[in-house]
């Protein structure tokens, strides 16, 4: 049993501080009130709960990766060895639950993320929890077909349906069933282009709506949710009526589709900083002009889905930023015109709903202890999350930096 003893405490719920703040550990739960046990003095912080990431792809980026070569250098234990950096860097800058949100690189059907979220649960490696799903269902050519990236050239890189490379109604249903056999705890679906791809427009619809449905009705049958790397209004549109429960990216989400997604409760994850952060200067010529067309449009989103009652969860899509550099997606958050606690609230509580985790998001008593703190106050100033100095995660401490 321990105490943990800040200046204050945010309670993400309600907005409101307690000063000074106390929380009870028990083993790896939030203990009740008055519990006692050892007192560690935090100093002049505010606790918070545990963030959470609903987009991040830890098994690419990070230290060592060369872009467009790594995807045909690199072998499965090498990206599995490079995410134990990224796995850790992402808990010690305070994100305590991450939803690895679907691989697109060649593992010869390995689901690395399930490995890897079994290594942190075994204490094997430091990390966050991990939600993982597995590869990404794209069809041939789609936006997350690895071999798009770089343009291979046909055969360089054969992939497989259990490499979540699926055409048509019964490949899309046999590649989910494949993921969920193998761990997957969701699914990730490819439907629309992208802008980092060398094939089509970023927004145009990439599955039928037959695929989708398809791809819907397996995972829900089986209790599991779909997120959908989506642009286009039409495409999201499509999305949406075929019950995918979460929007990532939505660049171009018009008023009307993301009046649907308010009406019918979908998620969306904006993963908005990387519209500012991503240099596209070396990218090729068309891609430039993708990004020149798609990134001004992309700046209005996050306002507008807000002002309409969008449920938003806060996604990085790291590596398109660094990972451990999550802060800089709450900033722009809040750039983009979100108030501070719905922020907040986005990456806790939000974030929580949408993975269908009661256990986590809020300090109260009977929950995981993953707390942690942050100097200053980030109601006013959100880039304090970048400078992180207590991490928590199941009652253990990762991050100690009391001065």
């Amino acid at each position: 049993m321990v105490t943990l003893r800040a200046a204050r405490v945010l309670h993400v719920e309600t907005g409101e501080f307690e000063e000074p703040g106390l929380v009870h550990i028990d083993g790896d739960r939030i203990g009740p009130a008055g519990a006692g046990g050892d007192v560690l003095d935090l100093g002049d912080v505010t606790l918070l709960p545990g963030l959470m990431d609903m987009e991040v792809n830890l098994l690419m980026g990070g230290r060592g990766e060369t872009p467009v070569l790594s995807m045909v250098q690199d072998d499965p234990p090498l990206r599995m060895l490079r995410a134990v950096g990224n796995a850790r860097r992402t808990l010690r800058s305070g994100f305590t639950t991450v939803r690895n949100l679907g691989l697109f690189v060649k593992t010869g059907g390995y689901l690395l993320d399930v490995a890897l979220a079994k290594a942190v649960d075994a204490g094997w490696i430091e990390g966050p929890r991990i939600i993982p799903a597995g590869h990404a269902i794209t069809p041939t050519g789609g936006h997350l077909d690895p071999s798009v990236f770089g343009a291979l050239a046909p055969g360089i890189m054969p992939l497989s349906l259990e490499e979540g490379v699926a055409n048509g109604v019964d490949e899309v249903r046999k590649a989910v069933r494949y993921q969920i056999k193998h761990g997957a705890r969701l699914i990730k679906v490819c439907a629309s282009g992208g802008v980092m791809s060398h094939t089509g427009t970023p927004g145009a619809q990439h599955y039928s709506d037959a695929e989708l449905r398809a791809i819907v009705d397996e995972a829900h049958r089986r209790g599991l949710k779909v997120a959908a790397h989506t642009h286009g209004a039409d495409a999201v549109r499509s999305a949406v009526e075929a019950g995918i429960d979460c929007i990532e990216h939505g660049f171009l989400l018009d008023d009307d589709t993301i009046a649907l997604m308010a009406e019918r409760g979908t998620f969306l994850v904006p993963t908005t900083a990387l519209i500012d952060g991503m240099d596209v200067s070396r990218a090729a010529p068309e891609l430039r002009a993708k990004a020149a067309e798609v990134f001004p449009h992309a700046r209005s989103v996050v306002a507008r889905a807000a002002k309409a009652g969008v449920r938003m969860a806060v996604g990085t899509d790291a590596p398109a930023i660094p990972h451990g550099k999550g802060a800089q997606e709450m900033v722009a958050l809040v750039e983009r015109g979100m108030e501070p606690l719905e922020v907040l609230r986005a990456a806790t509580v939000n974030a929580a709903e949408l993975i269908d985790a009661d256990d986590r998001g809020r300090i109260a008593e009977g929950l995981l202890a993953d707390l942690i703190a942050v100097p200053g106050n980030p109601l006013e100033d959100m880039s304090v999350l970048a400078d992180v100095r207590f991490v928590m995660k199941g009652g253990k401490v990762y991050r100690d930096e009391r001065t």
